[in-house]
């Protein structure tokens, strides 16, 4: 079922191009023979033309309902199958081996001075982003938390117009979000639904949790930082 369903959304819009083209096609066929129809003097030419009406209509609505399809199972179905949604991970070349640079020259440090060093910015040290309390945030997994495995994404989803809430995962600095599941009541520090983490490999990634009111307008989204940490398989 993943499998089918990454496979429907990822080359969804090459699906809908396909469909368009063949809907050309049956669409010309379908304008020709209604002229013949109206054209014909004979039964037969009557009869002829009538039946390719009929099959040029008979696919019409087939490529209308394999259209409607594609887009229920991309945007309502494949949400709620998070093993339909994997990120892609980088390799990991396990000959590569760490090096480390030494300094050439020792640094003098004064009685009673104190090294301070620069703190360059980690992804652990970005905290939570849009969170309001009480309306749209995250409250498990915890920002700046481990996780692995099957986890249970608590949090609110509680504004006025509330229309619907989709949690999403991205590596940081990424604009690309994928939709982990989605839900259409409102919770009050509550379960949001599951993330099955143990399809992503081990690294930083954002979680981010998006209501959009019952008018479509989406809000300012809350976001959170975790490690997903899953066992390495020898």
């Amino acid at each position: 079922m993943d499998e089918a369903l990454r496979f429907f959304r990822t080359y969804e819009l090459w699906i809908y191009a396909l469909l368009a083209l063949v809907s050309l096609v049956y669409m010309r066929r379908f304008i020709l023979a209604w002229g013949e129809l109206r054209g014909a003097a004979f039964g037969l030419e009557r009869e002829s033309a009538q039946t390719r009406l009929n099959q040029a209509a008979g696919m019409l609505v087939l490529l209308m309902m394999i259209a409607l399809a594609e887009f229920i199972m991309v945007s309502f179905v494949a949400p709620v199958f998070p093993g339909s949604n994997p990120l892609s991970s980088p390799t990991v070349d396990l000959l590569a081996t760490a090096t480390t640079t030494l300094a050439t020259s020792a640094t003098q440090i004064a009685p009673g001075e104190e090294m301070q060093e620069a703190a360059s910015p980690t992804p652990e040290n970005i905290g939570s982003e849009g969170c309001i309390t009480g309306q749209v945030m995250i409250t498990e997994p915890k920002d700046g938390s481990e996780i692995s495995g099957l986890i249970t994404v608590k949090g609110t989803a509680n504004t006025e117009n509330f229309g619907f809430y989709v949690y999403e995962v991205a590596r940081p600095g990424e604009d690309v979000w994928l939709t982990i599941q989605a839900g259409n009541e409102t919770k009050v520090d509550g379960d949001l639904g599951q993330w099955d983490t143990s399809t992503l490999q081990s690294a930083d990634y954002q979680l981010r949790l998006v209501v959009t009111d019952n008018q479509g307008t989406r809000l300012e989204p809350c976001i959170i930082q975790v490690r997903v940490n899953n066992p390495v398989t020898p």
